[in-house]
């Protein structure tokens, strides 16, 4: 499968993060990743649906948004208006609701038009999403605890990332994107890739280098 970089704007200066965003798309990103927190699901609060809308007149690059937020559904609708191309919501925040709770949920990013994804923790079994790989568009595996830039990438979640590929190829769903977000950097990425992940999200890796270009042609091609 095609791999597609997705630089993360958590760690993009937001003082000027329009133009930081035309910077990655110049240098050749895939997607945007834009990590939503709320201070609850996960300890920090990063931003919310104005920001993603405030970003979309400044690039094509399909907008990836990461909901690491409790009751996700109420915002669906927000963040489908301000432009999202993907929502993406976790497996952890809504087994909280019900166990329908996920299912509603990405129906419901569909019924605007949306694709959509669901989300796992390194601590949790990949296999609870397996009911619903046929909704969706894109399987996240966190390779690290969500809520903070710059931690390590955790390697128990590599077999995971192969439990998932393996899996969705079993049924039929050979297309189903398999996402990685957490500590990618040059040093692991081929790790997730040979193990059958194909979205790379990466922040301070592409935001710190010295060479974005080259970062993420080698996170592609390498």
């Amino acid at each position: 499968m095609k791999i597609r970089v997705a630089p993360s704007i958590l760690s993009a200066d937001f003082s000027n993060l329009g133009a930081e965003v035309i910077k990655v798309e110049k240098s050749g990103a895939d997607l945007i990743h834009c990590d939503v927190m709320d201070g609850s699901f996960v300890e920090p609060i990063t931003f919310g649906a104005q920001m993603v809308k405030s970003i979309r007149p400044h690039t094509m690059l399909p907008l990836d948004v990461h909901l690491m937020i409790e009751h996700p559904k109420t915002q669906i609708k927000f963040f489908a208006d301000a432009g999202a191309d993907i929502i993406t919501v976790h497996y952890g925040a809504c087994k909280k609701i019900s166990d329908s709770y996920l299912k509603e949920t990405l129906e419901l990013i569909r019924s605007y038009g949306v694709r959509c994804g669901a989300a796992v923790n390194p601590d949790e079994d990949v296999e609870n999403l397996f009911p619903i790989f046929p909704l969706c568009d894109l399987i996240l595996l966190m390779t690290v605890f969500p809520g903070y830039g710059g931690q390590k990438y955790i390697k128990s979640v590599t077999p995971k990332i192969a439990k998932a590929r393996k899996y969705a190829d079993s049924i039929g769903l050979k297309e189903l994107n398999i996402e990685v977000d957490g500590g990618i950097t040059e040093k692991n990425f081929k790790t997730a890739k040979s193990a059958g992940a194909n979205y790379l999200v990466a922040g301070s890796a592409i935001f710190n280098s010295k060479d974005m270009i080259m970062t993420m042609e080698n996170f592609r091609n390498k």
